[in-house]
């Protein structure tokens, strides 16, 4: 009878340990699941912040050259073609120069003159595969507009577009051509000064 009662109790004692170390073991494996769990979620986190940035980069890469590309596609707003002079008036009296030009800008490459667009539009002129842009600081030609010259050049622009070459001197192009017929003008904006948009007019026209 003594051990029979022994034996119980053994049995139930044993028992209890086994319980508490199962309990003790899932207690253990559920804390290992749960700290392994965040630094996996955080690992994959980071894993695809660099992949965001390169997203994003590409995004705005892409933006800028669509950009660009619309840019390069803005139409002029007159085009057309004409007869093209030369000039270099910058107030100094060499050649019979008439002064400073009307614009207010000083004589430079770049600077055209027309008998009619407001001063300071910006226009690019071509001839035989070379462009130059410039802006319109004076007026002119004078009589000669009334036969079809619609631009004075400066000696640099209209010597380039001629042959691609330099002139002698400011005043002098260096080259037998007074005129050059067939230039092609477009405007890329009209400038807030004096004159009319739209085609060239003769001057006083």
């Amino acid at each position: 009878m003594h051990n029979r009662a022994l034996n119980h109790a053994l049995t139930a004692l044993t028992g209890t340990a086994l319980a508490g170390i199962m309990a003790a073991g899932v207690a253990a494996a559920a804390t290992d699941t749960g700290t392994g769990t965040a630094p996996m979620a955080a690992q994959q986190s980071a894993a695809a912040q660099p992949h965001k940035a390169t997203a994003e980069a590409g995004k705005a890469k892409a933006g800028k050259t669509k950009t660009k590309a619309a840019a390069s596609r803005t139409k002029a707003l007159v085009a057309g073609t004409t007869t093209g002079s030369y000039f270099w008036d910058d107030g100094s009296g060499v050649n019979g120069d008439t002064g400073a030009p009307a614009g207010g800008k000083p004589m430079q490459k770049g600077l055209f003159a027309s008998p009619s667009w407001p001063m300071h539009t910006k226009v690019k002129v071509s001839y035989n595969g070379r462009s130059v842009t410039g802006f319109v600081g004076d007026r002119g030609p004078g009589e000669p507009s009334h036969r079809g010259v619609m631009l004075d050049l400066d000696t640099y622009t209209f010597r380039y577009l001629l042959d691609g070459k330099k002139p002698a001197s400011k005043y002098n192009t260096g080259s037998d051509a007074g005129h050059i017929k067939g230039i092609k003008y477009e405007v890329l904006s009209w400038g807030k000064g004096a004159g009319k948009h739209g085609a060239p007019r003769p001057l006083g026209g």
